[in-house]
């Protein structure tokens, strides 16, 4: 009997590896594909501020006016986002960081990983609360109402430090999916995969920034 216990042990063992392992991979995909691809959209829509108020609130409305709209935003932004969000907190909050211990760079960048989900997580909420559920309510989601967001120090730093958080997290994510996946599985690809996510979180971060700067 002591023996049977000790299989059924190590198999239930076994299973919960197995299903966090499986866990943690979608967690990595959905962070990729569809929420960085949108993360990488709505940086881009709104860099057409560069261009003036014009040009931003003809990109917003192309976007308000998509077809299928609601199910876009249900279904491949928010759910998706959702089990990102709720996931990534349990593993921010059950990781163990070795930094004390091993002070090597990606160990902090994996601790620093953590802390920009969750900063990342404060700012989409109170951003999506300004804007998304704003419209609901009525109110016009245009270059005005940025430029009013965006005119208190406040909010400013708090959109600035909020964009360059999500900005990371994503960039640095990219790595964390590469390895996840297979795809890059030696030490030379990993190195070439950190350079590559450096580059895209200096290019997206240029992008985003320079939008908040044009509201003000």
């Amino acid at each position: 009997m002591k023996f049977v216990a000790v299989l059924l042990s190590r198999g239930e063992r076994t299973m919960a590896r197995s299903r966090e392992y499986t866990l943690r991979r979608i967690h990595s995909l959905l962070g990729v594909i569809p929420v960085g691809v949108f993360l990488i959209q709505h940086l881009v829509v709104n860099n057409f501020a560069t261009r003036g108020e014009e040009a931003f609130n003809a990109a917003s409305e192309f976007m308000v006016n998509l077809p299928f709209r609601y199910a876009l935003e249900i279904f491949v932004i928010f759910l998706p986002l959702l089990f990102h969000a709720v996931y990534g907190i349990y593993i921010a909050f059950t990781a163990k960081n070795n930094v004390s211990n091993f002070g090597f760079v990606r160990n902090w960048l994996f601790l620093v990983q953590r802390i920009t989900g969750i900063v990342t997580l404060i700012f989409i909420v109170w951003h999506v609360w300004e804007t998304r559920i704003a419209a609901a309510r009525g109110a016009e989601v245009n270059f005005n109402m940025m430029e009013n967001i965006l005119s208190q120090p406040f909010f400013f730093w708090f959109y600035i430090v909020g964009v360059i958080s999500t900005i990371f997290h994503f960039a640095n994510g990219l790595w964390s999916f590469g390895v996840s996946w297979g795809i890059t599985v030696t030490p030379r690809s990993q190195l070439i995969s950190t350079y590559v996510t450096i580059g895209v979180f200096l290019a997206l971060s240029y992008v985003g920034v320079s939008a908040i700067l044009a509201f003000v």
